[in-house]
């Protein structure tokens, strides 16, 4: 096994990254290209738990602004978020990848229940181990149940993947000259509203002592030359 900066990591995709730019809610050719770059980690000995968001079928916020009970469409939404899992997981059998899906809710025809120690033993076994349907509550996000079961599974590194270079004062795509930080502090990323997750997922990761790398997933390898110790993307850390 070659040296990597971290054992264990859990990284967050959003379910908008799955997306096909034709409108499709999961491309095939992009799970697949995701689960690629998983099963290198992995192949480089590193343990990865995964949370995916459900954003690309369904967010539940969004239907509670038409009129759906909050609690329904955040039901919804977790649901969403196990069918982004199970997309994900078929990749990664396909590619020879060992595989669990861990639920937050109580779906055992198709996935496990989520029992930390048995998601541990799974990262242990070298299986990657998706955690879906949030934290099984509404009202939370899947950022906030990417924080706490990184947390949970004793995870070194979360890994939050995005669609630009890392955490800017502003949007990049809109804002020509927005700044670019490489590294600052939760309760900056908090005080400044950069808004890299919510902030109890913030609170979480900084209460905890938990550091977050936010990174262009789309980037090809830049996740495998962050474990080998580049320095890419932007890190958020205590202090």
């Amino acid at each position: 096994m070659s040296h990597t900066i971290c054992q264990r990591i859990l990284l967050k995709l959003s379910g908008e990254a799955l997306m096909s730019e034709k409108g499709g809610s999961i491309d095939p050719d992009i799970v697949q290209r995701l689960a690629q770059e998983v099963k290198d980690l992995c192949d480089a000995g590193i343990q990865v738990g995964l949370v995916i968001g459900g954003g690309n079928i369904l967010r539940g916020g969004e239907k509670a602004s038409e009129g759906l009970n909050r609690v329904t469409g955040d039901q919804m939404g977790m649901l969403a978020t196990v069918i982004n899992a199970l997309a994900m997981q078929d990749a990664l059998e396909y590619l020879g990848q060992p595989v669990r899906v861990m639920t937050a809710l109580k779906i055992n025809q198709v996935c496990e229940d989520y029992i930390r120690r048995r998601a541990v033993r799974h990262l242990e076994k070298g299986r990657v181990t998706i955690f879906a349907a949030g934290t099984g509550n509404p009202f939370f996000t899947t950022d906030t149940a990417a924080s706490l079961r990184a947390i949970e599974i004793d995870a070194e590194l979360m890994i939050k993947a995005t669609k630009v270079k890392g955490v800017y004062s502003a949007d990049p795509n809109k804002v020509a000259d927005a700044v670019f930080y490489s590294r600052l502090t939760y309760d900056e990323a908090i005080d400044q509203r950069l808004n890299v997750m919510d902030t109890t997922a913030l609170v979480l990761c900084r209460d905890n002592n938990l550091p977050m790398r936010v990174m262009n997933i789309f980037e090809p390898g830049a996740v495998m030359r962050l474990m080998r110790g580049e320095d890419i993307g932007s890190l958020i850390v205590r202090k």
